[in-house]
């Protein structure tokens, strides 16, 4: 019998290393922008052609690679960051492992040129699924130039599932922003076909952070500062009027790595939780400095899952930090109280004392309330029973009552427009309540007018008959980088929707018009908003895109909760909403109506 274990060549294994490496594009940028870093680059350019599918170019002025480096930096397992098992507890660099290289050409073609300062002529090495084409001497620059083309070529199941060129794009700003929050010191630029997405200086890292995000976020943040034995904590949290639904941007950092960790994050939270609505998130950046024989970052080739040893301790640091920079700026929400209509109360004046006057009263000595006073009326008169007389003596049960006693076991096949009450009556300001044939109906106002709201908004969306209303002084409303390449790919669908939008470049746009009936309210927060929840959301089906703005659109202009509404507005919204498609619940599932049948409601009064 034949022996049937073999090893694997090693073009099959760096492919089988690629798939937990590479993912995408976004993790070649990764790869090589931190081995720029790691080269002690202070000049990075990142250059990307269809989102990275045909070509990605990362070009620093590193220290650069020898003719024999070059070649051995394709190997599997060659690394210059360390020798032996335990520099992995002493970790100072990016990476370690000696795989991204390799990897990277397995499933693409690739050419390096590289030079050190003090060699006169370069290396070029050309590659391709792992094999090696020509190395030969050439001119360039002190530095690396990696050029990475036709990623996945030789694994066509790979490239097939790759997203939407503005979808991968999307992921490569992520991964880019990661990197450059780290190293304020380090100028950076990415283009993407030739067009400019960033460009970002040597700064501090507060100009850093509202470089990437925009100068609103500068003026949002406080800042965090705690050194102790165990670590030392520096960054930014937001304020808590810069809390977010969706979109907050969240960043872990530690001795220069970024890491998702669930349980800092609750720690952060904890901080703001009376000071910000339920559901919503505060920005922040924070750095940690640990001891590097304190933390595992060899968990994943990904290096995103980091384990601390001293994880309660450092929690509980966290916490007390975050408190701090919130206490120490006062930056607690006043109160406002609302002070119109009430009566002016003068200041308290110790030389000006006003007796008010007693009202006079009189006082009986001879009253007994446990006697009753002479002359008062019984309660109902003695012949009391003649008053009845000719009135039947039972009530007639077979006269129509105002419910049909018939349980609405299903609401689809009811019809309550037709047999509903022409008066209605609103509860708490939240519900409607009207009387229908089979009891009483209550409708949540603000979901009943999410739904009208959506079915109108994805109508216009398909037949582009919104109307448009032109502002009278435009506003420049600022995007993110990763938030323009959405807006991007949504201003034909917000033009439909009747805003109107002018690119002024560098993520900035001038909001021309404003879709008819919107008056009022905030449309440079509803159109980050609805920026957001199409990023979220993370299709790139057309519907669902149209989906997502309808929706987000419709829960910013409805009807909110606590709004007082006449007979007539209320009759307004019962009639559309039973004219919409979905009744009964709204476009993300939540119930909109609820009936209390008629038998019901007599078994609760005792009928």
């Amino acid at each position: 019998m034949t022996d049937v274990i073999q090893l694997l060549p090693d073009s099959v294994a760096n492919q089988i290393a690629a798939g937990e490496v590479i993912q995408r594009p976004a993790s070649v940028i990764k790869e090589l922008v931190e081995n720029a870093v790691d080269a002690g680059a202070s000049t990075i350019n990142v250059l990307v052609i269809d989102a990275g599918r045909t070509s990605i170019q990362v070009i620093d002025d590193g220290c650069g690679m020898s003719e024999t480096d070059a070649r051995l930096a394709f190997e599997r397992h060659a690394t210059s960051k360390i020798r032996k098992a335990d520099d992995l507890f002493s970790l100072h660099t990016m990476g370690f492992r000696g795989e991204a290289l390799p990897s990277i050409a397995a499933v693409a073609q690739v050419e390096l040129r590289t030079r050190r300062k003090e060699d006169e002529v370069g290396t070029c090495l050309v590659l391709s699924g792992s094999h090696v084409e020509s190395q030969e001497p050439c001119s360039c620059s002190v530095g690396s130039r990696f050029t990475v083309s036709n990623l996945f070529f030789n694994v066509p199941a790979r490239r097939k599932f790759l997203k939407t060129n503005a979808t991968e794009l999307n992921n490569i700003l992520t991964a880019f922003e990661r990197i450059v929050l780290v190293y304020p010191d380090v100028s950076f630029t990415l283009h993407s076909n030739g067009q400019e997405l960033m460009n970002l200086r040597v700064g501090s890292l507060r100009q850093r952070i509202a470089d990437v995000y925009g100068r609103r976020y500068g003026q949002e943040l406080l800042p965090v500062n705690v050194e102790t034995s165990l670590c030392k904590i520096s960054g930014f949290v937001g304020k808590p009027e810069s809390a977010r639904k969706k979109g907050a941007t969240e960043y872990f950092f530690v001795n220069g790595r970024y890491m998702r960790h669930p349980y800092f994050h609750k720690a952060v939270q904890q901080a703001f939780e009376r000071l910000t609505p339920s559901g919503s998130h505060v920005p922040y950046f924070i750095y940690f400095e640990v001891n590097p024989a304190d933390i595992d970052v060899n968990i994943h080739p990904t290096k995103t899952e980091i384990k601390f040893e001293n994880e309660q301790a450092i929690w509980q640091i966290l916490s007390a930090a975050v408190k701090d920079a919130i206490g120490q700026f006062c930056e607690i929400p006043q109160i406002d109280f609302d002070t119109e209509g009430r009566p002016e109360i003068p200041p308290y004046d110790p030389n000006n004392t006003v007796v008010p006057p007693f009202p006079s009263t009189q006082r009986t000595p001879q009253y007994n309330p446990f006697v009753s006073p002479a002359g008062r009326a019984k309660s109902a008169p003695d012949n009391w029973q003649q008053l009845y007389e000719g009135l039947p003596e039972s009530r007639n049960t077979d006269s129509p009552s105002l419910f049909d006693t018939a349980p609405a076991s299903d609401l689809a096949s009811l019809n309550p427009v037709e047999d509903k009450s022409p008066v209605h009556y609103q509860y708490k300001g939240c519900y409607i309540m009207t009387a229908v044939k089979s009891g009483l109906m209550i409708i949540d106002q603000y979901r009943a007018d999410v739904r009208i709201r959506y079915e109108q908004y994805m109508s216009q969306l398909q037949k582009r008959t919104a109307e448009i209303q032109q502002v009278l002084f435009p506003e420049v409303v600022q995007f993110a980088p990763s938030e323009t390449v959405m807006v991007e790919q949504l201003l034909p669908r917000l033009s439909a929707m009747g805003f109107d939008l002018c690119s002024l470049g560098q993520g900035s746009y001038a909001v021309n018009g404003i879709p008819a009936g919107i008056q009022g309210i905030d449309y440079v927060q509803l159109l980050h908003s609805m920026v957001d929840d199409a990023i979220n959301s993370g299709s790139d089906a057309s519907d669902e895109l149209n989906s997502s703005l309808a929706l987000s659109m419709a829960r910013q202009v409805a009807i909110p909760q606590g709004q007082i509404l006449n007979n007539d507005e209320m009759e307004n919204v019962v009639n559309e909403l039973f004219a919409c498609s979905n009744v009964n619940y709204t476009p993300d599932g939540h119930p909109i109506l609820a009936i209390l049948p008629q038998h019901d409601i007599e078994k609760l009064l005792g009928g």
